[in-house]
């Protein structure tokens, strides 16, 4: 038995945006929002996966996006990897969620409250190794609420869930390994498939009920995210490299121009302009030559040389 990870956003929209995951959705999002009180007892998806459509459907449309029973507006994305202003867009699609609610003529008391779940499979908050962090408008100092919860923003980071299968113990933690582990079981264990909504969940992630088209569907996207994650992650460690290689290179401009003023004096303006055109190799040399001149004729020469 093969399960499709849910960290891919054609699989999420699948497992819980299904016309049939209305209790997989109300399981997850008590256990994410309301701390595994029952405080969901209906919902109805938005625009629910459909499998003749999922070739053609676009990123923003792989959100999962529910309305609950008292007019609630819940909109659930995972992100596998980073990108630019990414705080923004989620406060953005919060912000859209929350006032596209109005129509021309409209008064604000027919506004709901709206709230963004955001799963991601990187880590956003360095400094807190809670794995969910939910907000909302409060007074900066004192701390107390405004808006009354009318907005959320929750976020669960994957990475920092360490629990093993036989520590799971809370509905939060089997949907947050079922989120990031789903593709490495190989059956349903039992402590997962005692929840039922979470054993339905696995049945719609389990590839033998999926079509051909589904497959390569969530195959090529899979890919394609792993291959933008690579990029990401190429990107940063090449950032971090050449970063390093300019701290280096202007610490050894600073060092090689302390030892000539030490040596020599001032330096003239022509000498200046020559050693900042210098790569790190030959000031890296200049350090240890520059003990051999006699004069800054001397050194003059040495950096005609490397013309």
């Amino acid at each position: 038995m093969r399960f499709i990870s849910p960290k891919i956003d054609y699989a999420f929209k699948k497992i819980f945006g299904s016309e049939q995951s209305q209790e997989i959705l109300i399981s997850f999002l008590n256990a994410i929002i309301y701390n595994e009180e029952k405080i969901i007892q209906s919902l109805t998806i938005v625009n629910p996966y459909n499998p003749g459509q999922v070739i053609t459907l676009k990123e923003t449309y792989l959100d999962v996006k529910a309305v609950l029973a008292d007019g609630s507006i819940v909109v659930i994305e995972m992100q596998i990897a980073p990108m630019t202003a990414f705080n923004k867009r989620v406060a953005y699609n919060l912000a859209k969620a929350y006032s596209n609610q109005l129509k021309t003529g409209d008064d604000y008391p027919f506004l709901n409250p709206a709230i963004a779940v955001t799963i991601t499979d990187f880590i956003l908050f360095a400094n807190t190794a809670q794995v969910i962090n939910q907000f909302v408008f409060q007074e900066k100092t004192q701390k107390f609420e405004l808006l009354d919860g009318e907005l959320q923003l929750i976020f669960v980071e994957l990475p920092k869930f360490n629990k093993t299968l036989s520590e799971l113990q809370s509905l939060t933690d089997k949907w947050i390994y079922f989120l990031k582990e789903a593709a490495s079981l190989e059956s349903v264990p039992d402590n997962l498939g005692e929840v039922s909504e979470i054993e339905l969940a696995l049945n719609l992630a389990n590839q033998a009920t999926m079509t051909v088209e589904e497959l390569e569907v969530v195959d090529r996207r899979g890919m394609m995210l792993q291959d933008e994650k690579g990029r990401l992650a190429y990107a940063e460690e090449k950032g971090k490299k050449e970063g390093k290689e300019e701290g280096r290179l202007q610490q050894t401009k600073t060092l090689v121009g302390r030892l000539i003023m030490k040596r020599f004096g001032e330096i003239p303006l022509a000498i200046s302009r020559k050693l900042e055109e210098l790569p790190l190799s030959d000031l890296e040399r200049l350090t240890e030559e520059i003990f051999d001149f006699q004069s800054l004729p001397d050194l003059a020469s040495w950096l005609e040389d490397r013309q």
